[in-house]
């Protein structure tokens, strides 16, 4: 009979192990599973040693692992995967007990497997998570959605592992079916404008300005002293002073003009153009990012197009900054 552990989670990149290591250290007992069990093993041999966590081999012997009513998470890769994963564990789950989707699943897919896992008594939650890597180890922002009573289930759990400001934790139910996944969807597409606000604030001062990397570095740690300050301005700060290992010349010169997209983004603009809601900045950060990841056509457009003539600038370049 292995111990009852208060909460369980399945799968092992680095957002869960984040995630497990965090819960424990608030003194939760945490199950784990993933269908890799050598990733299982070593997680239990290496960062989870001497832990109150239960490596487990199957999924039947992960849920036999968790104390009535069972709680258990999924950090997996969104999409087909969480369909495939609900399969196999909703079987083995009695009436009351919970599921929680922490991935970046589409709301819409969340809503579906809300009213499907509902109709057989349990209870499922969409729950965006943000902070990354270093947010899921030492105190994420949480956005759960979906069932209310599962919500007041592991709310105990939730509220003591989310990041904690002027003694309130960032963790708040977002309301029924996909609620939790929506919020966390419009709060990346947010941050799709947010980047784009500051790579078109980068081109301007490297275009306009003639300004060079160690330059752009301190214009941007100084706006992060002042107003601006957040996450994202502070990492661009440190961006251009990377330098590249090979040529010895600051990283964002060198580095590749292709970005991708993992559809969080381009959600957001679906949402609002079904809605008749106008959101130019994001709309215009996820063309952006379509645009640059053509990369061979926008060199053969270069050979071919006329080039916009970069602008001389004659007036006051501190009022400009």
């Amino acid at each position: 009979m292995t111990m009852q552990s208060d909460i369980g989670l399945i799968g092992l990149a680095v957002m869960g192990e984040n995630l497990v290591l965090n819960m424990e250290s608030k003194g939760f007992s945490v199950a784990v599973f993933n269908r890799t069990t050598a990733v299982t093993e070593k997680f239990a041999a290496t960062r989870g040693k001497g832990k109150i966590i239960t490596p487990t081999k199957t999924i039947e012997e992960f849920i036999g692992a968790l104390k009535r009513p069972r709680k258990a998470m999924m950090m997996i890769k969104a999409g087909k995967p969480v369909d495939q994963v609900i399969g196999e564990v909703a079987p083995l789950l009695e009436k009351g007990d919970v599921l929680i989707d922490g991935g970046n699943s589409l709301f819409i897919d969340t809503q579906r497997r809300f009213h499907e896992l509902e109709g057989k008594g349990i209870h499922y939650i969409g729950c965006g998570v943000s902070g990354g890597e270093e947010g899921a180890l030492k105190g994420p922002s949480l956005m759960p959605g979906g069932s209310g009573e599962g919500y007041e289930i592991i709310a105990p759990i939730f509220r003591k592992i989310a990041a904690q400001v002027d003694g309130e934790p960032c963790c708040r139910y977002m309301g029924p079916d996909g609620a939790g996944h929506y919020v966390k969807m419009v709060h990346n597409g947010i941050e799709y404008g947010d980047m784009q606000l500051i790579c078109e604030a980068y081109a301007i001062l490297k275009n306009v300005l003639g300004l060079e990397a160690k330059d752009l570095a301190d214009i941007f740690a100084h706006w992060n002293r002042g107003a601006l300050e957040s996450y994202l301005i502070e990492i661009t700060a440190e961006i251009f002073r990377k330098r590249d290992p090979d040529t010895g010349k600051p990283l964002v010169d060198v580095i590749l003009d292709k970005a991708g997209q993992k559809g969080t983004g381009l959600w957001t603009l679906q949402s609002a153009l079904s809605q008749s809601v106008v959101i130019s900045t994001i709309n215009a950060a996820v063309e952006a990012r379509v645009i640059s990841s053509r990369k061979e056509e926008r060199v053969a457009a270069s050979k071919i197009l006329p080039q916009p003539q970069l602008p001389t600038f004659s007036g006051n370049r501190d009022e400009l900054i």
